[in-house]
């Protein structure tokens, strides 16, 4: 096992009226949005010394927040049933579109940025082009409020939670629902996809969280670690870790190679309403009734190659081992740190083969730069 290091706090941010309902980081983690009751859309730059912006034009109170894959992009959800697509900049300019007949709960942008996903009290999840906001088709088969939508990382499938305590994954090509996940006792107030594509977690108001296969819908791992509703999730790009924050005022680390806490983290008054990993996941940032936005250094995950492999764009190696691999009846625990080790091995061999490639394409650039000095030298004589 390895020594982790504990989270920090870093800094928090305050502008908010109300409390924060949702929040999310760029790509590039300069600016972190959040969405709060007070109808308002904040930007907040993470650099310090930089203001933050304040976007005001949703009637009511702002449910959900997302980032484009780009940057250059901010969609918020209201309770005025409208969707708002934000330049976050200074002028903060936004075209608005009606969605649905209900208070829109979700708003989710497909990997590739082209697509958007709505999902509303109006019972319906509705997916959209981004460019010019046009209506492709909508999902009806909750029965009650659809809290949470969200696309598989590859974008062919739709994972939603609803207050009809179900999670329900389609095809997106197909438009059916491809299976119904019911365990949950609660109302299921999120649900999103591992990174690797393989496995789906919601956070219910029965205060659990459960991870699911997506290929056998088998569930994986059930998380009683909260002593009250669990209102956000989300997963470390590294497929290792999932986040989530709860009514019961905390948020809590698990590991999920291990199936087991990792850390318990106090810093809000009252519930802890949203949480988000950075897209490296050297950074989270988590949200509240308090109406402050934290930011917190991750640290314990330094002994995953991820950033490296990140930067390289050598990103292949995402979920070493399954969630549940941790888990006694699945894989025997010597078994399991064995193939840890390996995984391991194998980062470090990816991230050794991405070194000498750039090492590979500088020569080859330097090579062609002295042969195309030669030829210069040999025309001029």
């Amino acid at each position: 096992t390895y020594a982790h290091d504990d989270p920090t706090l870093e800094r928090h941010f305050k502008g908010h009226r109300d409390a924060i309902t949702s929040l999310d980081f760029s790509s590039n983690m300069k600016q972190i949005a959040s969405g709060s009751v007070d109808a308002c859309v904040m930007i907040w730059n993470t650099r310090p010394q930089m203001r933050a912006y304040r976007f005001v034009g949703h009637k009511d109170a702002v449910t959900c927040v997302q980032f484009s894959p780009s940057g250059h992009l901010v969609a918020s959800a209201s309770r005025d049933k409208t969707v708002r697509l934000w330049v976050p900049s200074v002028k903060g300019e936004s075209t608005v579109f009606r969605a649905h007949t209900g208070t829109v709960r979700s708003v989710s942008f497909s990997s590739d940025g082209q697509t958007l996903l709505t999902s509303s009290d109006d019972k319906s999840i509705k997916v959209w082009t981004v460019h010019r906001q046009k209506f492709l088709f909508s999902l009806n088969q909750h029965i009650n409020w659809v809290r949470c939508a969200r696309f598989s990382p590859d974008g062919r499938l739709i994972v939603s939670a609803s207050d009809d305590k179900t999670v329900k994954l389609w095809d997106k090509n197909s438009r059916e629902c491809i299976h119904s996940f019911c365990e949950h006792g609660g109302y299921v107030n999120h649900a999103d996809f591992h990174p690797s594509g393989t496995c789906i977690a919601a956070a219910s108001t029965d205060n659990t969280v459960k991870v699911w296969d997506i290929r056998t819908h088998k569930l994986l791992q059930h998380y009683p670690v909260h002593s009250a509703t669990v209102n956000s999730l989300s997963f470390h790009p590294s497929g290792n870790y999932l986040i989530t924050a709860s009514s019961d005022s905390t948020l809590k680390i698990l590991d999920l190679l291990e199936g087991r806490l990792l850390y318990t983290l106090h810093g809000h008054q009252g519930p802890a309403s949203c949480v988000s990993f950075s897209r490296t996941g050297d950074f989270f940032a988590s949200g509240g009734a308090d109406e402050q936005v934290m930011l917190w250094r991750t640290n314990f995950d330094s002994v995953d190659y991820s950033e490296v492999l990140e930067q390289k764009g050598a990103s292949s190696s995402t979920a070493p081992v399954s969630p549940g691999a941790g888990q006694p009846d699945s894989v025997p625990a010597a078994l399991a740190s064995t193939l840890q080790h390996i995984v391991g091995q194998l980062d470090v061999l990816t991230q050794t083969v991405a070194i000498l490639e750039q090492r590979l394409t500088l020569t080859e650039d330097k090579l062609k730069e002295c042969m195309e000095m030669q030829r210069q030298s040999v025309s001029e004589n």
